[in-house]
């Protein structure tokens, strides 16, 4: 077993690597009642082809196969919906598909262990028939129209558009009408015996538990299967500069909504960095104390601070920022001429560094919050710890230079919702 630490903020991190190489990572927190756990598996939106472990022929599956395999593991052969179970049992549980992983958790005070059975039945005995299949068809057909109109899901895709001309990431996680109609219940045991193998898989426990314990009580729970060691996937040729400069649509909104996406196509810095290196960019020049804000809010430009987030799957990296404004066209040049020209201070440094650091010591006690961070932050390749360290280490030449190779207007492109 592994052990990593970070002193200052009394976190450990145990992880164990099983045989049928699955991973299990245990976060003790003590002298709380809450516990977390998710299974989650390396399997999202964009693995649409790949290579069968066994056979090691290439397989191709509609858009769309891993929501919908998410959707259809809750319901077991007995005819109970594992959902239900769960929250029968007092958990707070669920599921999510993502463009690269798909999770299944819950969190809750009491019944760990009883709802740790049932996350373990369901997870290892998936049960599609032509008729369940059939059935979820039109239930994922209703969400994808629904999802359609939604004015945030407009303005998220048609940014993802703007930049990348051939990445997986431009289709929706649900898939279309028509990608979904091609779906069997053979692409399920397909997609499920390739991607749930453990060997792909990996489970995050945070609570007050002893590691050995709760990896014990896994394990039992565990059917035996193979580890098929990695799975190779096949993503198009990485696009390199964007797709187009900019896309209108038109949806039921209050306001016109704008999204600026910066794409990110540089190599030299860890994803992890990246992560930490653009939120503190993005606050310190940004954010809602920034002297950008205040000056597009007294404008009326801006009614309400905008929003920023880091993306990175194998297939995409950007950094996207978005708000709303009677006038987008104008802020987003406005935003343009600030990432140019602001010269970021020692002063606006630390004080960012002291509040990204003093949000980890806070959620450093928040089950919930630890369980969801290590989950995605195990995706990318690291660790919540790893992100501390990054925070405690950065220096201020580290975000200008990353400032530089991000922040390029020709790598910049803007999504507007307009209403109807």
């Amino acid at each position: 077993m592994n052990i990593a630490e970070n002193k200052e903020l009394n976190l450990k991190l145990y992880t164990e690597t099983l045989e049928n190489g699955m991973k299990i990572i245990v976060i003790p927190i003590k002298n709380t009642d809450k516990k977390f756990v998710a299974w989650t598996t390396r399997y999202g939106s964009i693995d649409n082809i790949f290579v069968d472990p066994k056979t090691k022929k290439e397989i191709e599956v509609p858009d769309g196969v891993a929501h919908y395999l998410e959707h259809k593991m809750f319901e077991q052969e007995n005819g109970k919906d594992s959902l239900y179970v769960l929250m029968g049992l007092g958990l707070d549980a669920n599921a999510y598909t993502t463009d690269s992983h798909t999770s299944y958790h819950f969190s809750g005070t009491s019944n760990f262990y009883e709802g740790l059975d049932e996350l373990m039945d369901y997870f290892q005995h998936p049960y599609f028939t032509d008729e369940n299949v059939e059935k979820e068809r039109g239930i994922i057909g209703q969400e994808i129209r629904i999802g359609e109109d939604e004015p945030f899901n407009k303005l998220y895709y048609n940014c993802m558009k703007c930049m990348y001309k051939t990445s997986p990431v431009r289709i929706d996680v649900a898939g279309t009408k028509d990608t979904i109609a091609k779906i069997t219940k053979e692409t399920l045991y397909t997609c499920y015996n390739t991607f749930y193998n453990p060997s792909n898989t990996f489970m995050c426990v945070v609570g007050d538990f002893e590691p050995e314990v709760v990896i014990s009580e896994i394990q039992k729970r565990l059917l035996p299967r193979e580890n098929q060691n990695e799975i190779k996937r096949i993503y198009p040729k990485k696009d390199i500069g964007i797709n187009e400069k900019k896309k209108e649509d038109k949806a039921e909104v209050n306001m016109p909504l704008f999204m600026i996406g910066l794409k990110d196509d540089t190599e030299s810095i860890p994803e992890i960095k990246k992560v930490v290196f653009s939120e503190m960019i993005f606050d310190i020049i940004f954010g809602g104390s920034s002297d950008f804000y205040k000056k597009l809010y007294e404008d009326g430009l801006l009614m309400s601070p905008l929003d920023g987030t880091f993306e990175y799957t194998k297939v995409s990296s950007h950094y996207l920022v978005y708000g709303e404004s009677k006038k987008p066209e104008e802020v987003y040049k406005l935003f343009i001429e600030e990432m140019k020209n602001h010269v970021i201070t020692e002063e606006e440094f630390e004080r960012e560094k002291k509040r990204l650091y003093g949000i980890k010591v806070l959620s450093s006690d928040d089950v919930t919050d630890i369980g969801r961070t290590e989950v995605v932050d195990e995706v990318l390749g690291y660790s919540i710890l790893d992100s501390i360290d990054v925070i405690k280490n950065v220096k201020k030449e580290d975000i200008e230079q990353y400032r530089q190779e991000l922040f390029k207007e020709e790598n910049s492109v803007l999504s507007i919702v307009r209403q109807k």
